[in-house]
């Protein structure tokens, strides 16, 4: 890389696009767990080691989420969610918000939801198995719109203009999106949900809406911007992951051809494959914690408000936990994964995000003999999301 790994900045989009960054972790770790990034912007400290990692994330008191969840977050856009979105809230509301969205998990609905992946995926895959190439970004991203639209209250035939509009406002192709066409599509979100809520308010259903809006939160009914911001949230965090996960985990047995013609061998091993694809793929890059009060972490003193950039990818990637990290292999046991967190912002869709997995390369591996890419994929230029702007492949 012809710089010294401790002058990278670990905040550079670009990092991710290159494909350094496995390196780079690995000889910062080799060197401590926590490391201070300089750049002009502003320092953090970045976090890059499993048991540091996991000690900021299940200390909420110490380490908080209300002051921004991203590195160089909007701090106008941070003060009005603060509080009032379940991502950047710190107990003991963030407990009640998610209260609030989980009471929507009827065994009915779940019931809906699984159903409704089953049938998105078999339709998805009846039209680009067998073809010449297929762009897997549209198709991985189709699933989890669904499902959030099916979750959320969404009717059926307003599930393309979400995609539409969810593609666009949380940059399906990095981070090169107008931010003129962004924030237009950001209100079309808000304003379709305005919609929604009011219509469940007249017509209750199995979904979160309408757990929102009926909702209370210290006695008090949910604002309007409560039940906005918490489906905003809903919409970004449902997207993301799964969408990245899908492409990254069947470019992974694109590169490991052995593994795919192992799990079609092996059904059984389809869990333990989805554990590996959510390990090895790593879709949420970091997550961001401001100290309220100094502390001691990983060898470095932390003072009150400092900024510390938990680099969950990195933990992913660490040798003393996962031997041999670099390496797909998904027959991998022991170690827990931090795709999606733990603590009091432990994913609170990663039972549904995994099922959305497991039915997808369930299929795959049923009906596609061998992956193979076309031309080879691009990484999105963001320190965000570890994912995908292009991945052509053929089904076979």
């Amino acid at each position: 890389m012809g710089t010294p790994v401790q002058a990278i900045d670990l905040s550079d989009p670009e990092l991710y696009r290159a494909g350094q960054a496995e390196k780079c972790w690995s000889e910062l770790r080799a060197t401590g767990p926590v490391h201070r990034n300089r750049r002009p912007r502003g320092d953090f400290w970045a976090v890059l080691a499993h048991q540091e990692i996991t000690t900021v994330l299940k200390d909420a008191t110490t380490f908080g989420s209300e002051q921004g969840m991203r590195l160089d977050h909007s701090p106008q856009a941070t003060a009005m969610s603060a509080g009032n979105m379940l991502i950047v809230t710190d107990p003991p509301k963030h407990g009640q918000l998610r209260r609030i969205i989980n009471s929507a998990f009827t065994p009915r609905m779940v019931r809906r939801l699984e159903d409704n992946m089953r049938t998105t995926v078999n339709e998805l895959l009846d039209r680009a198995v067998g073809e010449p190439t297929c762009e897997f970004t549209e198709i991985a991203a189709w699933l989890p719109v669904s499902v959030i639209c099916d979750m959320l209250g969404v009717p059926k035939q307003d599930w393309p203009f979400m995609l539409d509009r969810t593609r666009t406002a949380f940059g399906a192709n990095g981070e090169q999106s107008d931010p003129m066409a962004v924030a237009e599509a950001h209100v079309d979100i808000l304003t379709y949900y305005e919609d929604l809520a009011a219509r469940r308010r007249r017509e209750p259903a199995d979904d979160i809406v309408t757990a929102l809006v009926n909702g209370r939160v210290d006695d008090r009914p949910l604002t309007e911007e409560e039940i906005f911001l918490n489906c905003d949230g809903l919409i970004s965090g449902g997207n993301e992951t799964t969408r990245h996960a899908t492409v990254g985990g069947l470019l992974a047995f694109v590169d490991h051809p052995d593994q795919w013609r192992r799990l079609r061998a092996e059904p059984s091993l389809l869990a333990p494959a989805v554990q590996e694809i959510l390990r090895y793929t790593s879709p949420a890059l970091h997550v961001l914690r401001t100290a309220s009060a100094p502390a001691d972490l990983g060898g470095v003193r932390i003072e009150a408000g400092d900024e510390l950039a938990l680099f969950l990818a990195a933990g992913n990637r660490d040798e003393t936990v996962f031997p041999d990290p670099d390496t797909f292999d998904i027959t991998r046991s022991g170690g827990r994964h931090l795709t999606f967190a733990t603590g009091t912002h432990f994913c609170l869709g990663s039972a549904l995000a995994t099922k959305e997995l497991e039915i997808m390369f369930e299929q795959l591996a049923a009906r596609v003999t061998e992956p193979v890419s076309v031309e080879p994929a691009r990484r999105m230029a963001s320190n965000l999301i570890w994912g995908y702007e292009s991945a052509p492949v053929r089904l076979a």
